[in-house]
């Protein structure tokens, strides 16, 4: 896999600084039953990388000591990690809001039989990977039979009051372009899925969020083989609004890595830019307070353009 650190570095993106944190971003590990081409976190389900109970009982103190109100649990599949669980309950203990980042066909697999009950009981939102309504792109860019399995899962997670009106349990889509492109508008795309997903499948849910593709990781060594990678950082860069700044999701967010290693946000640590600057030490979440993060820099690199392109996009969605 081709290296996109390196084309990234010498950026001119404009320097950012944090707020106040608000959402701890906790990534459990790599492993995925799926390997999807746009996945800027490389996962698979041959990748070993899980986050231990000890590193989990860490993220646990942090959440206790630096009183963060969101847990937001990604991976890979973070569903697959054994401590996945114990994770969400103690988030919910401390009564935090908890993300699940899920990308429904896990809710198939065996052995995750209960889970979405699971999810359910303790108000979990989930946050669930659909690239498209259409079958033939999402086979395109997940395999097949992933369309069909993921259907399966939304009407799961409807039958138990998921995305329903009048129900508090919370289940919003993801869409990402299949290719170097950028979203369509945010709102008139929800629209479309909520017309066709419910013609199609009867499934209903509460919000679309439309995020570009950062170009890293499996995606963007896609663009460097195709010769693309240097005309979707134009495009990205061509469409960098300023009011983006202020909304971009490191400035209130920190992501933990599978080792608990501490970064300004998930593009990052999977480029392995550290906390604060690509020059800095690696901090561990075991060693870090929250209120020595306030007004704080922010790495950066030509990948932030990604964030603030168009209606801007991160793990919200647009941002405009």
């Amino acid at each position: 896999m081709h290296a996109t650190l390196p084309l990234l570095l010498n950026t001119d993106f404009p320097p950012l600084r944090r707020g106040h944190l608000e959402t701890l971003q906790v990534n459990l590990g790599y492993r995925c039953n799926q390997a999807c081409l746009h996945c800027h976190v490389n996962a698979g389900p041959t990748r070993k990388e899980e986050m231990s109970r000890a590193t989990v009982d860490a993220v646990i103190a942090f959440m206790q000591r630096s009183g963060v109100t969101r847990l937001d649990v990604t991976g890979g599949a973070p569903e697959l990690n054994a401590n996945f669980r114990s994770l969400v309950e103690a988030g919910r203990d401390l009564g935090m809001h908890v993300i699940d980042r899920c990308n429904l066909t896990v809710l198939n697999e065996p052995g995750m039989e209960d889970l979405a009950a699971f999810l359910a009981r303790h108000h979990v939102e989930i946050v669930a990977s659909l690239p498209c309504y259409l079958e033939e792109n999402v086979t395109a860019q997940r395999g097949t039979g992933v369309y069909d399995s993921s259907l399966q899962a939304l009407r799961k997670l409807n039958a138990l009051g998921y995305g329903k009106p009048g129900s508090d349990l919370q289940l919003n889509l993801m869409y990402n372009p299949i290719g170097p492109v950028l979203p369509p508008a945010q709102e008139q795309l929800e629209a479309d899925y909520k017309r066709e997903l419910h013609k199609r499948a009867g499934v209903l849910f509460n919000r679309l969020y439309v995020l570009a593709n950062m170009p890293i990781q499996r995606f963007g060594s896609t663009l460097i083989s195709k010769g693309q990678f240097n005309d979707y950082l134009k495009l990205l860069k061509s469409a960098h609004q300023d009011a983006n700044l202020d909304t971009v999701m490191c400035r209130s967010l920190i992501s933990v890595d599978w080792q608990g290693f501490v970064y300004d946000c998930d593009f990052n640590q999977m480029l392995g830019l550290p906390l604060g600057s690509r020059d800095a030490e690696r901090l561990h979440i075991s060693d870090l307070q929250a209120a020595e993060l306030e007004a704080g820099a922010i790495a950066i690199a030509d990948h932030c353009y990604g964030c603030t392109a168009g209606q801007g996009s991160s793990c919200g969605g647009a941002l405009e």
